[in-house]
């Protein structure tokens, strides 16, 4: 054989019986964030089946790929060859989803080919940043023309070798969990890696505790299949006969798994794509309202600030108008930004909307224009106060930063500043009266701004498979007691109901998290 064909192959053992293999069309492209790559031409007339790929980071998905490549092209244990499409190490340095595609094998061991979807691991050691860019980049391959629209299966990739259940374990089936809506908890099943033919007590307890929702085997048990890792190891006359048992569970776990392929559904990702963008959105949108109600809650400072002032030199002020006193001012600065590119076309900015002067969506990686940024809908921003115009937002590398500075106003200057479009009856008003005025509208904008994020967690929860998830938690004490503040008892209790249904998948993934964000 020619091994130069095998432009981006790893090929281990001898290949007796495949010189067809080496005239196989294999190439790779990208579109977007997304990778391409595929073997073989695609017959309309035969089916084909897409499974995604779900896991933490050294569960060996890469391995499962390879295996799920060799099992598709008819490869026996007999013939000495093992095909890597795939190699574990280059894998853990890359973000993108990567789509493989396998065509041309369907009289090998499939009757359809197989597409395969791989997606970055989970569980990135340094912080939790890479995770919340997964949703994201599912998403644009969800919403991409040359993307995938339907999938057959969801698989669950761990490890059957792992003895404790830890907080980083419980906090990835967490986020694999949150990333998909009611329509796929038919469609999850667990693909066992490093398994030595055993029931994985561990694995299967751990998506117990983690409530994760998937079908049922008759044992009642989540569905699971299992696979060993070691078909690239080189044979020896000692360890050949290991090898060929560990390769008897692969076979018999893409035996049971192409079986239930073979009868399962496609399932349309309409519900899943609106889960990833809400997710999204309720993400950006917390992490403005944290900013915005902080800005609120100073300039209600100022002008109480302001007030007491007003009020100690009444007298002296009703005198003289030039008659000036020392007040803290806040204003909007522009503050930089670390960024970075990545695959040459998408860079993680900050969206800023440069009529509310507001940070719209912090870490937007997946837009190169403010229009394509997933906080945007119908042309429009759903994150500023505004809800304005894309086009009125810019993506750069800083943020609008609120700070203080102490400067003198007199009673005249002041009042100027309020009576600024207002009629003319409003204009008679005193200066105490515009600041009672505006302490008022600031409080209107807190409540507002406090509802919208309810009502984007109230949706999550109506199509999410799983709603309360850690990146939800997290955020819940924030928002109840920004609500008990506004005594909206009704909402208080249905917050405080989301926290109760919190079980104990949840808790050591959100412990895990904010861990992780406090390290930052």
């Amino acid at each position: 054989g020619d091994s130069r064909l095998f432009t981006n192959w790893v090929v281990s053992g001898s290949f007796p019986g495949w010189p067809k293999l080496f005239s196989t069309l294999h190439f790779t492209r990208k579109f977007g964030s997304l990778t391409r790559m595929t073997v073989g031409e695609k017959n309309q007339n035969k089916p084909n089946k897409t499974i995604l790929l779900v896991g933490e980071t050294g569960a060996g998905k890469s391995t499962l790929i390879n295996a799920l490549v060799n099992f598709t092209m008819g490869v026996q244990f007999e013939d000495g060859v093992w095909f890597q499409i795939i190699e574990e190490e280059k894998r853990s340095q890359t973000s993108d989803v990567i789509v493989y595609e396998i065509f041309g094998f369907e009289d090998k061991s499939l009757p359809y080919s197989l597409t395969i979807i791989d997606t970055p691991g989970f569980g990135d050691t340094t912080s939790t940043k890479r995770d919340e860019s997964i949703s994201e980049r599912l998403l644009d391959l969800f919403q991409s023309e040359d993307g995938v629209n339907k999938i057959h299966a969801v698989g669950l990739v761990m490890k059957a070798s792992e003895i404790r259940l830890s907080d980083r374990q419980m906090y990835i089936l967490d986020s694999v969990a949150s990333l998909f809506g009611k329509d796929l908890e038919k469609s999850i099943v667990a693909l066992i890696t490093h398994s030595d033919g055993v029931t994985p007590e561990n694995a299967l307890k751990a998506l117990e505790i983690a409530k994760i929702e998937c079908p049922r085997n008759g044992n009642n048990e989540p569905v699971h299949f299992l696979f060993n890792n070691q078909q690239s190891k080189e044979r020896t006359e000692k360890n050949e006969s290991c090898l060929e048992t560990a390769w008897r569970i692969t076979e018999r776990g893409m035996d049971e798994l192409t079986a239930f392929l073979g009868k399962t559904a496609p399932e349309k990702l309409l519900v899943t794509t609106k889960v990833l963008r809400e997710r999204i959105k309720l993400n950006a949108c917390i992490e403005n309202l944290k900013e915005r109600i902080n800005e609120v809650e100073l300039k209600q400072t100022e002008a109480r600030q302001i007030q007491e002032e007003l009020e100690k030199h009444k007298e002296e002020m009703q005198n003289n108008e030039k008659f000036s006193v020392e007040v803290l001012e806040f204003y909007k600065d522009k503050e930089y930004v670390k960024t970075g590119w990545w695959g040459g076309v998408f860079y993680n900015g900050t969206l800023c909307c440069t009529n509310c002067q507001e940070n719209c969506h912090l870490d937007c990686t997946m837009a190169w224009y403010p229009g394509q940024c997933d906080v945007m809908s119908g042309g429009y921003c759903t994150s500023c106060t505004g809800k304005c115009r894309a086009s009125d937002h810019v993506k750069g590398n800083w943020r609008y930063v609120l700070k203080t500075r102490k400067v003198w106003q007199t009673s005249e200057d002041m009042k100027k500043k309020y009576e600024k479009n207002k009629s003319e009856s409003q204009k008679q008003m005193s200066l105490l009266e515009h600041l009672q005025g505006e302490i008022s509208q600031l409080a209107a904008e807190k409540s507002q701004l406090l509802g919208e994020s309810y009502q984007r967690l109230v949706t999550l929860e109506e199509i999410a498979l799983k709603a309360d998830s850690a990146s939800t938690f997290v955020r819940l004490d924030f928002l109840i007691e920004k609500m008990k503040e506004e005594q909206n008892t009704e909402k208080v209790q249905k917050l405080e109901e989301m926290r109760k249904r919190v079980d104990e998948g949840t808790r050591p993934g959100s412990r895990y998290m904010q861990g992780k964000k406090l390290e930052k």
